[in-house]
């Protein structure tokens, strides 16, 4: 018979259950199911019987204790050279010992009026639960043919049964110590095989949860490589365009002084929209590289408490020099006794990026307000604007690698990594970041990070 092979979860499950009875019964990877099943009946049998036997010595009843001995002692025969030797037990050999022994014991032990039929039912039983199904049919018929055939012969030849006992209290007896043999055979049967269906069964379900499990990590997988596909794409639109074009401006200028006489004017206009133009590269540049080592270091976080107002201040002071050029008003209120638990660099990164966005996105005589005030256990930053709001259809990526650059009122170019960027540092630092827009009143732009306690 075939020995079936184990995945690493059955291998595993059977050095959890590695006691004493798994030795006796024998190892999954070395034997099949129903080897086990025999070994485990043999071992529980083997037991009953070997009581059964001086019992009934005791009782008188000599054929009944003989048969038991044969019983045994062929069972015991069997599961040794099963277990220990490695030949399969012989399923005709057993059903036809079985059959023949009780056979005899049924016409020395009072026949229809002993306890021999009680048995019958439990050892077919154990002929099914040790054999192949294919042969479940032909033992079935075999053993339904013989009862009714020792039973005829008592019948018409009555005088062929033995009776060693008497009826009433040898009767009793009988009966009273036969019936746990069938009873027990068939418990450890059942119960044998609720076990070995509560295993698989168990078995499967892991089976299937690692599978599940697996398919989710395939998905998360397809999910990263489709985000880093995103941002490959992102990066080549970046260095191929948003940042070559104002070099090539530059480049461009310079020929141009180089060959020909530029009036004054006009030479003021050019340089200051390449000024424009550098300043907007310079930031789109800072980003890039920020987002980038972030992408391929990590960033360090380093937890500091710190004066919020204090941190700011050349923060606010670069970008309210930024708001004058555009003739936009910026002001700001933050309580100078405001303390938070914070990076440093990176809040002034998210708070820059933030006002240097209001900025973009506001027109000319516009105004933008910062404001810092406690919420609960944190400190809440607001930058309002009173620009041209964020479209509905772009809102749900604003946070992500997906949105799309906007151009701003003055023509200014961004490469949408700014808030990508604000929100995972704000994340790192423990806060989060939220916004509202309306095309027709502006954008507000939110941070928490947490509160230092005095």
């Amino acid at each position: 018979m075939p020995i079936p092979k184990l995945s690493i979860l059955d291998k595993f499950s059977f050095k959890k259950e590695n006691t004493f009875w798994s030795e006796l019964i024998g190892n999954p990877t070395l034997f099949s199911l129903e080897s086990r099943i025999f070994h485990g009946i043999s071992v529980g049998l083997i037991i009953l019987i070997s009581i059964y036997i001086p019992y009934n010595l005791y009782a008188g009843l000599y054929m009944a204790s003989l048969s038991a001995l044969l019983v045994c002692l062929f069972i015991s025969h069997q599961y040794y050279y099963s277990r220990y030797h490695d030949k399969a037990h012989n399923n005709t050999i057993f059903g036809l010992i079985g059959m023949l022994i009780f056979g005899i014991n049924y016409f020395y032990n009072s026949g229809i009026n002993g306890s021999t039929d009680l048995i019958w039912p439990a050892y077919l039983l154990l002929i099914f639960a040790i054999s192949p199904y294919r042969q479940h049919i032909i033992w079935l018929i075999v053993y339904l043919l013989g009862f009714l055939i020792i039973h005829v012969i008592e019948y018409r030849y009555p005088n062929l049964v033995k009776h060693p006992f008497i009826a009433g209290e040898g009767q009793f007896i009988d009966r009273i110590s036969v019936f746990p043999i069938p009873v027990m055979g068939i418990y450890i049967i059942v119960n044998y095989f609720r076990r070995s269906y509560d295993r698989e069964r168990k078995a499967t379900e892991e089976k299937t949860l690692a599978v599940e499990l697996s398919k989710a990590q395939i998905v998360l997988q397809k999910d990263q490589l489709e985000k880093s596909n995103s941002e490959k794409n992102k990066l080549m639109s970046i260095i191929s365009h948003d940042l070559r074009t104002p070099l090539l401006n530059v480049q461009n200028y310079l020929a141009l002084l180089n060959q020909y006489e530029i009036e004054n004017s006009e030479r003021k206009e050019i340089e200051k929209s390449l000024l424009h133009a550098t300043n907007n590269t310079v930031e789109m540049l800072s980003n890039l590289l920020h987002w980038s080592k972030s992408q391929m270091q990590g960033p360090a976080v380093n937890l500091i408490k710190v004066n919020l107002l204090q941190t700011l201040a050349a923060t606010l002071q670069i970008e309210l020099a930024s708001a004058l050029k555009k003739e936009i008003a910026l002001t700001y209120h933050i309580p100078s006794d405001l303390t938070v638990i914070a990076d440093v660099d990176m809040l002034q990164l998210v708070v820059r990026n933030l006002i240097s966005n209001a900025i973009k996105f506001t027109p000319q005589g516009g105004s933008i307000t910062v404001v810092a005030q406690i919420v609960a256990d944190n400190c809440k930053i607001t930058i309002t604007d009173t620009g041209t709001g964020i479209p509905l259809a772009q809102q749900q990526n604003i946070f992500t690698i997906k949105s799309e650059p906007s151009i701003g009122t003055d023509n200014e170019k961004g490469v949408g990594l700014g808030l990508v960027l604000c929100k995972e540092y704000i994340e790192l630092q423990g806060g989060s970041i939220g916004f509202e827009s309306n095309e027709e009143t502006g954008s507000s732009f939110f941070i928490f990070i947490p509160n230092a306690i005095s």
